[in-house]
């Protein structure tokens, strides 16, 4: 009789189970309302700042504009697709049934809470806006902690890199209400964690994809290998070099290593036959997200040495271009997969990977005078827009409905 009685264990699947198949298809999956409205998030955060920009209307906000727009699509946008990202690996990472219904929609609500709450700081104060904002990292890292640890899994280092950012986002609120010394080291700190996010997730995923693709195509000469030493060491070498890039403003130090770590992570990149996945779009952009990183690193060696390249376009190197396209990139498949949609990319989706690559371009090199800079600056915005854009209009309906073969 005793061995009747169901585990703690067997006790949360079944209840997992059941939140799951009375969740709305929305709240099936943390990939779903995370993606969605990171997605949403960018375009509002986005257009509110060239509305600014503008001097058509001002933010209610504690911050001053230009550190309220770094927060927002940095801790709002992308802290968004890194919590959807991690709810949907997690299950495969670990066997257990994925977060849904309605514990899923009270994260959900934590996060949306968070960007009301820093949109109108002003009113509602710098720390009630820092303790829900903060919050939602907090909460996150904790759930994803239970999970990995429940499950003797061995990405808890990227929980602790989650809580990180929890940690960057909390700083960014002191520096904002002035208490900071540096108000840089937030979003320095924010940028450097998740560039180290997509070498060490993006270095599993671009070579594990491109390998599935070109073995399923017949070409297996020369394949991606499995992650070896030279991976861990470009990732090693990447946050020595990050760090050495938050804690001196210049210096030949952390622009050798800035400069080595780019030199690492192009020759990873190389080993992975990008230009062998032309013809997949899915796979393609992957690639292409991921060399935003060696650039990225390579212009910030650069802007360290004093050279005649502003740390804007290094960063936004990083920024718009690996992070942005990297998050379209797994978006799209992931959102695809998931939901048991054919891994292909429609003209919709290839449209996207062209403007958010385009809007990339031109971001960085609008400041180094490579095109007339209001033109770039102005166009890719445009470009940005549109490609979240397009992302809502084509993969908001996929991601409201079920799974294919699925009941409502």
């Amino acid at each position: 009789m005793e061995n009747m009685i169901p585990t703690r264990g067997e006790q949360m699947a079944a209840l997992r189970r059941a939140s799951m198949a009375a969740a709305p298809p929305i709240l099936r999956g943390g990939f779903r309302p995370f993606f969605l409205g990171g997605a949403v998030w960018a375009v509002v955060a986005l257009a509110l700042w060239l509305c600014v920009l503008a001097g058509q209307i001002t933010i209610p906000t504690a911050f001053d504009a230009l550190a309220w727009h770094r927060h927002e699509m940095l801790f709002g946008f992308v802290g968004a697709v890194i919590a959807g990202f991690l709810l949907t690996a997690i299950p495969n990472w670990t066997g257990r049934l994925p977060i849904a219904g309605a514990p899923l929609a009270s994260l959900f609500g934590l996060w949306l809470a968070g960007r009301q709450a820093v949109l109108f700081s002003a009113a509602l104060g710098p720390a009630v806006a820092g303790l829900i904002d903060v919050g939602f990292y907090l909460v996150l890292a904790g759930v994803a902690a239970r999970e990995v640890i429940e499950a003797n899994n061995r990405n808890v280092p990227i929980v602790g890199m989650v809580l990180l950012f929890g940690i960057a986002n909390g700083l960014d609120h002191f520096a904002a209400a002035g208490i900071l010394i540096d108000p840089a080291l937030p979003w320095q700190m924010a940028v450097a964690l998740v560039t180290l996010l997509i070498s060490l997730i993006g270095g599993r995923i671009v070579p594990s994809f491109t390998r599935n693709w070109l073995a399923k195509r017949g070409d297996t000469q020369g394949l991606p290998g499995q992650p070896s030493k030279l991976d861990l060491a470009a990732i090693g070498l990447t946050a020595l070099a990050l760090l050495a890039w938050i804690a001196a403003p210049s210096g030949w130090l952390p622009a050798a290593l800035l400069t080595i770590a780019s030199a690492a992570q192009l020759t990873r990149l190389a080993r992975w036959k990008g230009w062998k996945t032309v013809r997949n779009p899915l796979v393609l952009i992957l690639h292409i997200g991921y060399a935003w990183v060696p650039i990225g690193l390579a212009l910030l060696a650069a802007a360290q040495l004093g050279a005649h390249l502003p740390q804007s376009a290094a960063v936004h190197a990083l920024t718009a271009g690996a992070m942005g396209t990297m998050i379209l990139a797994v978006m799209t498949r992931a959102s695809l997969g998931h939901t048991g949609h054919e891994l292909r990319a429609g003209p919709a989706t290839s449209v996207i990977y062209l403007l958010v690559t385009v809007g990339a371009v031109l971001r960085v090199a609008a400041p180094l005078s490579a095109v007339d800079y209001r033109t770039g600056m102005e166009i890719a915005a445009l470009c940005w827009l549109g490609s979240f854009l397009l992302f809502i209009f084509t993969y908001g309906p996929i991601l409201f409905a079920p799974r294919l073969g699925e009941r409502s």
